[in-house]
């Protein structure tokens, strides 16, 4: 596939091939990932190659079972590849990652711990100094709109005022690499859409790397300076597509742009012709 002409208001569909703009981040290289299942083999990934620059946001959508969190449990070193190679910042992933952060799609709280005793749990189990983890833990804070919940239980707080924590809990050691999946399927539209402004936000302030799994089209062409559109299993890229949208969006002004209802529309049509198995799981 090459790189198609770009028109005014529509997306550039382009290769996964490495960029050179920035040093990778995430650089994944002919992975495959295989394993027996039921008695029988079954070959969860096949032939990924992408290439994350520093500071990036990337959005992974796809049928479900298509391998999507597979591919982020490579990244952060839960699962070795069957094949191929996965780095991180030119290191070569070899084991589970303690510089990275990882949001999953529920906050995972401890309920008898405060919203910011939650946050502080990274800092108690990578033994980072007191005085820096409160800190960085008052600036998450402020970041996130979570002042004056701090004090708050878990069972305390709204389903999004939950996954704040959970953000903030990931990003309290700055890791380089930001590992999301599918944190926002859990929360009403109106919340998820708010979280989505947030995260979009808080991402250009800190510029981390960030790996998003989502279902939701839209959520992924607003927040991803490129869209990962993956194919039924065994997953493979179908295609990359870079919206074109500015970097400063205005939600609303956002989905009304032209770039935004092409890009959604091609991933919708690259989606509609990829069915998963009927047995498919991530």
């Amino acid at each position: 596939m090459s790189v198609a002409e770009e028109t005014v208001g529509k997306p550039v569909m382009v290769e996964s091939a490495p960029r050179q703009a920035q040093p990778a981040a995430v650089d994944v290289k002919d992975v495959a990932v295989r394993f027996r299942s039921k008695k029988r083999d079954v070959t969860a990934l096949e032939r990924i190659d992408l290439s994350v620059p520093m500071g990036e946001f990337v959005s992974l959508v796809g049928p479900s079972g298509c391998g999507k969190s597979t591919l982020l449990k490579l990244v952060a070193g839960l699962l070795k590849p069957s094949s191929g190679t996965v780095r991180l910042h030119g290191d070569p992933v070899t084991g589970p990652r303690h510089d990275i952060g990882y949001v999953f799609q529920r906050a995972a709280l401890l309920e008898w711990r405060s919203a910011r005793r939650n946050i502080l749990l990274q800092a108690e189990m990578r033994g980072m100094p007191a005085d820096r983890a409160r800190r960085r833990a008052d600036e998450l804070i402020a970041m996130t709109g979570l002042r004056g919940f701090e004090e708050a239980l878990p069972h305390e707080l709204s389903g999004g005022m939950q996954q704040r924590v959970s953000l903030c809990r990931a990003l309290l050691h700055e890791p380089p690499v930001l590992l999301m999946d599918e944190p926002f399927g859990a929360l009403d539209a109106l919340t998820r859409e708010q979280m989505n402004i947030e995260l979009r936000r808080i991402w250009r302030e800190t510029g981390t790397t960030v790996l998003l799994v989502t279902h939701s089209i839209a959520e992924a062409v607003y927040l991803a300076d490129r869209i990962v559109v993956m194919s039924a299993r065994p997953g493979t890229i179908t295609e990359v597509i870079e919206p074109g949208l500015p970097a400063e969006r205005d939600y609303t002004e956002t989905v009304g742009r032209p770039e935004f209802a092409h890009a959604t529309a091609r991933i919708r049509r690259l989606l509609g012709s990829a069915a998963p198995p009927p047995d498919a799981a991530e």
